[in-house]
C-alpha cells in the first residue's frame, strides 16, 4: 500500500525514525510533508520512493572528474553534467546484520539515454543531532551528517568528518582533500512536489559537484525483510 504525495498524513514516531531521531523536538518544526518522507522506519511500517527530474547535475572544473569517476567506481559520485535528468530516491527501512535502523539512500540519474549513474548510501542513528551516512556499494565512508530544520520547515543536512575503512585500514579522511556537502529539501506545495538541492564543496578548491530539482514520492509498506536486495550494499560496516 502506498500514498499519495499530498495525502494527509499521521505523525511518525520520531523515536524510530533515523533523521527524525536525530532532529529531536525540533522535527516538529519540519513540513508536516518532510515528516512523513523522512519517518521512514521498521516501526513506522513503511519506506519511500521518489522519483521525478533533476533540473541540473554539474559538477566542477575538469580536474574534479578523475576524483569524481574514482567515486563512481563504487557508487559514490556523479561525474557528469547534464540538465532535465530523470531521477529516482529509493529510501527503505531495515535492519542490518548488526541490528541497527537502518534506511537506505539509493539515488539513480538517468545522465542520458543508456547511462545511468547511481549513489548510494545507508543511514544509522548515532545520537542526538547526528546521523552516520556510510557512503557506497561496500560502505568504504563513514559520514558525520548533522541535520537541521530552517524557518519555513525545510530540512537541512551538513557532511561533517569522514573516516575511511577497508578491511584492516582505517584512518580519518582530510577535509582538505575532501569535500562539504549541503543537502537542503523542501516541500511545493503549489506544485505538490519534494524539492532538493545538493552541492559539495571544498573550502580551498570551491564547488565539486552538484544537483538539484523536484519530485514526488510514494510510501509503500515495504520495510526489513521485505527490502530488496538491489538497493541494500554489498558489505556492512560496523566501525562508526
Amino acid at each position: 500500500m502506498s500514498a499519495p504525495a499530498g495525502a494527509p498524513e499521521p505523525v511518525p514516531d520520531l523515536a524510530g525514525s533515523v533523521v527524525l531521531g536525530a532532529l529531536g523536538e525540533d522535527a516538529q518544526h519540519l513540513h508536516p510533508m518532510l515528516r512523513r518522507r523522512f519517518g521512514v522506519s521498521t516501526a513506522a511500517g513503511y519506506s519511500c520512493v521518489g522519483r521525478g527530474t533533476m533540473d541540473r547535475v554539474w559538477h566542477g572544473p575538469a580536474w574534479t572528474l578523475p576524483f569524481l569517476h574514482l567515486g563512481a567506481w563504487r557508487n559514490i559520485l556523479v561525474p557528469d553534467s547534464a540538465t532535465d535528468v530523470p531521477f529516482s530516491v529509493e529510501n527503505y527501512a531495515y535492519r542490518d546484520s548488526l541490528g541497527r535502523e537502518t534506511v537506505t539512500v539509493v539515488r539513480t540519474f538517468e545522465v542520458r539515454p543508456g547511462r545511468r549513474r547511481r549513489f548510494d548510501a545507508t543511514l544509522v542513528a548515532d545520537g542526538p543531532g547526528r546521523v552516520l551516512d556510510y557512503l557506497g556499494t561496500h560502505q568504504h565512508l563513514a559520514v558525520d551528517l548533522r541535520p537541521s530544520v530552517l524557518p519555513d520547515g525545510s530540512l537541512r543536512i551538513v557532511s561533517g568528518a569522514q573516516r575511511f575503512y577497508e578491511g584492516p585500514v582505517a584512518f580519518r579522511f582530510p577535509m582538505a582533500l575532501s569535500g562539504t556537502a549541503v543537502l537542503t529539501e523542501g516541500w511545493d506545495a503549489e506544485r505538490e512536489r519534494f524539492t532538493i538541492a545538493v552541492a559539495v564543496s571544498n573550502a580551498r578548491f570551491g564547488p565539486l559537484a552538484g544537483y538539484s530539482g523536484s519530485f514526488t514520492c510514494e510510501f509503500p509498506a515495504v520495510v526489513g525483510d521485505a527490502v530488496p536486495p538491489a538497493v541494500r550494499p554489498l558489505r556492512e560496516e560496523a566501525r562508526r
